[in-house]
């Protein structure tokens, strides 16, 4: 399915918040966009983390599903229906996925009873978007490729804003959040899958051979290019150098969300952010 732009009349492109096709993450000629040794040291503090990202999730769309469904033993599915279930759907809803991949969280909230009234998917990686499948789905779905530090959509035109395993991987964690902020409405509510890391010791320590010994090997064979891209390195060290759960809740009130809670899930290793738009002015 081809990428679409939005077509409610809310819902219009603003100029200044429109990046360059592709999210202007386009690599320099000749620059390195897998995740080798140097890179993994720090993932987060690099400079060039936004198009290693989007050439990573390129490389590796057309198996993504079915890798997330293998490494996860099929919980994956169970941790995005928590995450839609607290999103208190309403029938009148404009809902956001932001880093919506090949279509998971949309196809949960499409299947809502009731769903929302309109779906929007956005994601910088090409070839994500159009690995998704949206057939049979009974609301509109609009696809736009886009960065989530510079979403393509007007101030407070978004009722309920989801991101399942994304912000980890974004350039500025303060800035998506902050925009994540911008384009819902006053009231509207935000919710956010991310891996964490456990607290127990054993767990952290299971969770830890698990993400570095068995993905790793699970994910090459798998994917096509044999992870050449490097992606399932980078995503259990991206893990273990990312924020922990009250780090994350206060970034989302400094964001400009109130009613900030975290729950976790499978033993730790996954937390549920879920948060209200402040009503108080303009986003920071």
């Amino acid at each position: 399915m081809e990428p679409q732009k939005p077509r409610h009349p809310d819902l219009h492109p603003a100029p200044a918040a429109s990046p360059p096709a592709g999210g202007g993450l386009v690599p320099s000629p000749g620059a390195a966009t897998d995740w080798d040794e140097d890179a993994l040291r720090n993932p987060h503090a690099r400079s060039d983390k936004a198009a290693r990202v989007e050439a990573m999730f390129d490389a590796i769309a057309p198996t993504y599903e079915r890798v997330n469904r293998l490494a996860s033993f099929g919980r994956d599915a169970v941790w995005r229906r928590e995450l839609v279930r607290a999103m208190r759907v309403s029938a009148t809803d404009v809902a956001l996925d932001v880093a919506c991949g090949t279509g998971d969280v949309i196809r949960a909230l499409a299947g809502q009873a009731p769903p929302p009234a309109r779906i929007i998917g956005a994601d910088f990686s090409a070839g994500m978007l159009a690995g998704g499948d949206y057939s049979g789905l009974k609301i509109p779905v609009h696809l736009i490729r886009a960065d989530a530090l510079r979403l393509p959509l007007q101030n407070g035109v978004v009722d309920l804003l989801t991101c399942a395993f994304g912000v980890r991987n974004f350039q500025d964690v303060d800035a998506g959040l902050s925009e994540f902020a911008r384009v819902l409405r006053p009231g509207g509510r935000v919710g956010i899958l991310e891996f964490a890391t456990p607290s127990n010791r054993l767990l952290a320590w299971a969770n830890r051979v698990y993400c570095n010994v068995v993905l790793p090997r699970l994910g090459a064979l798998i994917a096509r290019d044999h992870d050449q891209s490097g992606a399932y390195r980078y995503l259990p060290r991206s893990i273990q150098t990312f924020d922990t759960p009250p780090i994350m809740c206060r970034r989302l009130t400094d964001a400009g969300f109130v009613e900030v809670r975290c729950r976790t899930m499978n033993l730790g290793g996954v937390a549920l952010y879920t948060g209200v738009r402040s009503g108080n002015g303009a986003a920071r």
